[in-house]
């Protein structure tokens, strides 16, 4: 698929990864839904776009809003053919913190955002892309998925976040391999570090000791970088069911 045939609904496409990958779209000629539940920085970010961006504030736990809300952006930009999950949060905690145990409320929180979110607004975009005209191969549309490195190394602190990530792993290619009678490829990338405003007024040295954990290039990860790795998915069909690590070889340590 070429870039200036995209018409996407970004995910936590206010800000971080999910601004950098509606960005990169729109500045190839395609269209883009910017799906947030901050509608102050929604509506910001799709000004600072143009007229080929639109927002929904979207709560992506939301059955019936997530469903009205893809209907919505695929009246608007004429159609629907790409699905960009990357709404989250980081629902940091211990199991057994200093004041006691974690309560479920948080566990459960952070799976329903981040797995359970990425799960509904993936469905939605399938289902409306099914009734799509076909392209080469039959294609009809590229559903991207965000995990983390944490999926695989979880460090103390992360297991609600580690377990809501893990989710979206497994879930790739059961997915894929769904919907590859309606022509919709399912991939999903596992980012390490990356540079976004959750990063913004952390300490220097923390800032240093992070960058230093990463092999090569020894920093944090731009966002223009998850939005080229994205582009290269949608570009390439072969792409399916699989996994994309994008972290500078990084490996996480316990804590």
């Amino acid at each position: 698929m070429q870039l200036d045939r995209v018409k996407a609904i970004v995910t936590g496409g206010a800000s971080g990864l999910g601004y950098a990958v509606a960005r990169h779209f729109v500045a190839r000629g395609g269209k883009v839904a910017l799906f947030d539940v901050n509608d102050d920085n929604g509506r910001s970010a799709a000004e600072e776009l143009g007229d080929a961006a639109r927002f929904f504030q979207t709560d992506v736990t939301s059955e019936e809003g997530v469903v009205a809300n893809a209907a919505a952006a695929r009246e608007a930009m004429g159609g629907l053919n790409v699905v960009m999950n990357c709404a989250g949060i980081l629902g940091s905690g211990r199991v057994l913190g200093k004041e006691g145990p974690m309560p479920l409320k948080n566990f459960a929180t952070t799976v329903m955002v981040n797995l359970v979110g990425s799960f509904n607004v993936a469905k939605a975009g399938a289902a409306l892309m099914q009734s799509s005209e076909p392209g080469e191969d039959g294609e009809r549309g590229v559903i991207v998925n965000t995990a983390s490195v944490a999926a695989y190394e979880g460090q103390i602190g992360q297991a609600a976040y580690s377990a809501s990530k893990g989710g979206i792993v497994g879930m790739t290619l059961p997915m894929a391999r769904e919907f590859a009678r309606i022509g919709v490829r399912v991939m999903t990338i596992a980012p390490g570090v990356f540079h976004t405003p959750m990063v913004d007024g952390m300490p220097e040295q923390v800032y240093q000791s992070l960058c230093a954990q990463v092999p090569y290039p020894s920093r944090l990860g731009k966002p223009e970088e998850f939005a080229e790795t994205v582009a290269f998915i949608i570009g390439n069909r072969y792409l399916n069911g699989s996994v994309i690590r994008l972290d500078g070889a990084i490996r996480m340590q316990p804590k």
